[in-house]
């Protein structure tokens, strides 16, 4: 029985051989003999698939009905922990080696993975190189992000983790559904993903390493070198003296000091801004990835719903560029998630009987949440020092893996109460749209370079200890701000 009406199981059926030997006695079945207690078997000889929306995906080719259901979750689950795990490793080597060597090994790690994956034999191997896919594709979206967060100037800046980063994406999501419309195979889809990764080779050349980040490490020759050419490309005069004798010697004596996760816990100042940050991520990503896994129990064209839920991204982050340009980060973060939880909750608390007016308020709630997602990314990179960005946050990122695993989750609880998934996902967002005032404001401020440069949680702390501590005063620092 499926919602009261009665259909023949996709799982099990009638054992054959006492069904045969039924019928070679002419038994008539529900007069000689109830049916119902002929006991079932396993659909032993395989499954027939409709080819009417797809011609070949990873359930129809393993088989991943019935009692290998699990293994269609778990796929995504496997690719998550790579997520979490190359998140991890690449912060890592983002820090100590370089942003653009760190950057380009996930982006190969990434193509290479999905390459191997179009000649999987098995469930077991794609899965394995779905562990490897998640490893690269997310780790060379924060690299990037911090990169371009440290190359560009404070309003360059802004458009950049709007529009460059997050609105390129949407692009992407939004292609994915009018490509796979013609590739209905799933091997054949991972060919033009795998290619898409071809667009990376001239990079290479284009984009240059992180003066921030070379300067942190004693490499200013290279740094200065970089911000010339900047300079010249912008026909700029550059000063003759990128760094002050006093700036460098500052840098030269810390250039050895190695950063990793021990000093985020070795910090209380930095510690709680990156647990407070880690649970502003965890909150909008249950928000994001909630809605969009629902977009599966949408009616209609999946096509048409995937691209749709990409389309209204794109209104989303002009919102966010527009927030960010002009107001505090305080008021861009709660304000977004205060309007897209308001929307989620509405989703069922409201009564109608109206089918459009749910749907379009979810459309609301995903549109301020996604502009919520775009502004957690800036607010988070403006708030960790060069020397541990990267790492600060990987850990951001694995934090936001716990709500990308429990969303799955949310969802199915709309089996018992098809409020509560709803209730949730809206009273998390208003929690988060608190949240983020316990943070330090950054709107308007340059980036911070050192452990010492951060801003406090605890605003009672002397500003002339943080000076001396830092060893340069804030005009000092303003000043090398704008040089960088």
């Amino acid at each position: 029985m499926v919602d009261g009406i009665s259909k023949s199981s996709s799982c099990s059926r009638l054992n054959l051989d006492i069904v045969r030997n039924y019928s070679q006695n002419n038994i008539i079945p529900n007069v000689d003999v109830n049916v119902s207690e002929i006991p079932l078997e396993k659909c032993l000889d395989g499954w027939t698939y409709s080819n009417e929306i797809y011609q070949s995906t990873i359930v129809t080719e393993w088989d991943l009905v019935c009692d290998n259901k699990y293994k269609l979750p778990l796929s995504t689950s496997i690719n998550y922990i790579g997520v979490l795990v190359g998140a991890c490793i690449s912060s890592q080597l983002s820090d100590r080696y370089g942003r653009r060597p760190a950057l380009f090994l996930m982006m190969i790690l990434q193509t290479v993975a999905i390459t191997a994956q179009i000649f999987s034999p098995n469930w077991e191997i794609f899965c394995f190189l779905f562990f490897f896919v998640g490893a690269g594709e997310f780790s060379n979206y924060i690299i990037a992000f911090v990169l371009g967060t440290e190359i560009l100037s404070p309003k360059s800046r802004v458009i950049f983790c709007s529009m460059g980063v997050f609105m390129s994406s949407a692009m992407g999501y939004l292609a994915m559904p009018a490509v796979a419309y013609f590739l209905r195979d799933w091997r054949m889809l991972l060919i033009p993903m795998a290619a898409s990764g071809l667009i990376y080779v001239p990079i290479w050349w284009l984009v240059p390493e992180s003066p921030r980040w070379l300067l942190s490490r004693g490499r200013v020759e290279e740094a200065e070198a970089i911000l010339i050419g900047a300079a010249k490309s912008n026909n700029v005069e550059p000063p003759k003296a990128i760094f002050t004798q006093a700036e460098i010697d500052d840098t030269m004596s810390r250039k050895d000091k190695q950063y990793n996760f021990s000093v985020i816990v070795s910090s209380c100042n930095m510690f709680s801004i990156t647990v407070l940050c880690s649970m502003l991520w965890i909150v909008v990503t249950i928000g994001y990835y909630g809605l969009v896994l629902n977009t599966s129990n949408l009616n209609g064209d999946p096509f048409l719903n995937c691209f749709l839920s990409g389309l209204v991204q794109l209104p989303a982050y002009i919102i966010a560029l527009l927030l960010l340009q002009y107001c505090s980060r305080h008021l861009c973060q709660s304000s977004t998630l205060f309007f897209g939880g308001v929307m989620i909750l509405c989703v069922h608390i409201i009564p109608t009987d109206s089918e459009i007016v749910p749907v379009l308020l979810e459309i609301l709630g995903r549109f301020g949440i996604t502009s919520a997602f775009c502004v957690v990314y800036t607010f988070s990179s403006e708030l960790f020092p060069t020397v541990i960005r990267s790492t600060a946050m990987g850990c951001c990122s694995m934090a936001a893996r716990i709500g990308t695993i429990i969303s799955p989750f949310i969802i199915y609880l709309g089996q018992y109460n098809k409020s509560l998934p709803y209730i949730l996902m809206g009273g998390f967002a208003l929690c988060g749209a608190l949240l983020c005032f316990l943070l330090p404001e950054t709107f308007g401020k340059p980036l911070p370079e050192t452990m010492a440069q951060m801003q406090l949680i605890c605003r009672g702390r002397r500003k002339k200890a943080k000076e001396d501590e830092n060893g340069e005063s804030a005009t000092d620092y303003q000043n090398k701000e704008s040089r960088l």
